[in-house]
């Protein structure tokens, strides 16, 4: 094995600084992870100060907005799943599907050119279009004789212009692994299926999903390790005191207890209880994935 290894010596050199970059920012960090089990205090530092077990993970559990938090967390991504991962997969088909190649390179770009756009153009692309005195939107409510909503402010609106906009933003970047799998599909499949008589429909539930089925998987295995994370810039950004109980979930509420507040061990044993769930979800559902699809991470 040492052998092989001097003679590709060069891409194992390749690979040393991606695994420093894991060893310093994703692995060094968990040292402090300990501050989540003490009452930190930064003039004692992490091993000066004093040990108060699971104090802080009691008077999370035990607080008045920890249903709220957790709903609010577990809604926007269980809604998401459910409604935005489809997305992608029915684009990469349709674009899969058009003759004219000119019209799928144009379907691509448009789809695209949102992802690249930053997180706080889209939040005011979303303030403008939705205002409720000159936005087009509220214009168009008012010509055919409603009344104004103010979707920004309101809780209700809240998770679905958040996820709506996630889709409209992600979707175009999202399908192209979806894309790729699609190419790699055996033509004779198409054709033979075609022979036997199977209309576009069938041939896209029988050829093309099966194709990509690998794929998807893994993809949903990858969506659910991240469960309990959202779009915490986004979040923060359409976050205002008329909406916060809908849009306060786990990631603001530790910026701001944590950073703005300084209860740094407190925010810190929250921000492990959501790792927590993030790693347990990951292991069942690569489990799950792994006897029932035969495809898992490992």
């Amino acid at each position: 094995m040492l052998g092989r290894m001097a003679k590709r010596f060069d891409l194992y050199l390749m690979l040393l600084l991606p695994i420093a970059w894991y060893l310093l920012f994703h692995y060094g960090p968990l040292y402090g992870l300990q501050i989540a089990f003490k009452d930190f205090n930064p003039g004692k530092g992490i091993g000066g100060s004093e040990w108060v077990g699971f104090d802080h993970f009691q008077r999370f559990f035990e607080s008045y907005y920890f249903e709220r938090l957790l709903w609010n967390t577990l809604s926007i991504n269980l809604f998401s799943l459910l409604i935005a991962f489809p997305v992608p997969i029915i684009l990469a088909l349709i674009v899969n599907e058009l003759r004219s190649k000119s019209f799928s390179k144009w379907l691509q770009n448009i789809t695209f050119i949102p992802h690249f756009m930053s997180v706080v153009v889209i939040v005011g692309i979303l303030s403008v279009f939705l205002s409720p005195n000159t936005g087009p939107v509220n214009k168009l409510i008012e010509a055919f004789g409603g009344e104004p909503i103010r979707f920004m402010e309101s809780a209700g609106w809240f998770k679905t212009i958040f996820i709506s906009s996630n889709i409209w933003q992600n979707m175009g970047w999202q399908s192209i692994i979806y894309i790729a799998a699609l190419s790699g599909v055996n033509p004779q499949l198409y054709e033979a299926a075609k022979m036997d008589g199977a209309s576009r429909l069938r041939r896209i539930w029988h050829v093309s999903l099966p194709g990509i089925v690998p794929v998807i998987v893994i993809l949903l295995i990858l969506d659910i390790g991240h469960f309990m994370d959202v779009g915490f810039e986004k979040i923060l950004l359409m976050q205002n005191n008329l909406n916060l109980e809908s849009s306060d979930v786990i990631s603001t509420f530790v910026y701001t207890t944590g950073i703005l507040n300084g209860e740094y061990s407190y925010t810190a044993a929250i921000g492990l209880f959501n790792s927590l769930i993030n790693l347990t979800l990951l292991l069942l559902v690569n489990r799950f994935a792994r006897r029932t699809a035969e495809t898992s991470l490992w």
